[in-house]
This record gives C-alpha cells, sequence and structure tokens, in this order.
C-alpha cells in the first residue's frame, strides 16, 4: 500500500481555524516536521485543504 509524507513547510499562524485543526489531525505542529501517512481518501481530503501550507511525496 503507498504512503504519503507528508511536510509542514508553511506557518499556520495567519490561517483559518479548520486548517490548523487540519494540521493538527495529520499530526503536524511546526514548520519542517514530516509524517508519514496511509494514501486513503480521508488523508487526500486532509492535504487538500492544507495543500498551500505542506508539500506531498508519495512513497512505495
Amino acid at each position: 500500500m503507498a504512503t504519503l509524507r507528508v511536510t509542514q513547510i508553511k506557518s499556520k499562524v495567519s490561517e483559518k481555524q479548520n486548517q490548523r485543526d487540519t494540521l493538527r489531525s495529520l499530526g503536524l505542529k511546526r514548520i519542517g516536521q514530516s509524517v508519514e501517512r496511509e494514501d486513503s481518501p480521508q488523508n487526500r481530503g486532509y492535504v487538500r485543504a492544507v495543500a498551500h501550507l505542506v508539500r506531498v511525496e508519495e512513497i512505495d
């Protein structure tokens, strides 16, 4: 199963509360931090909601 590596690249300070909550749901707390998540429709939706704040890489 494929995996997504999600890295926060921008600050969440000036973002809306729902976007802050989405970053927290992904497990991201600070700029430069990376997490690996299963490639599922739910996680793809999270990433789409905060696409301007994160970088995503697919890992096999």
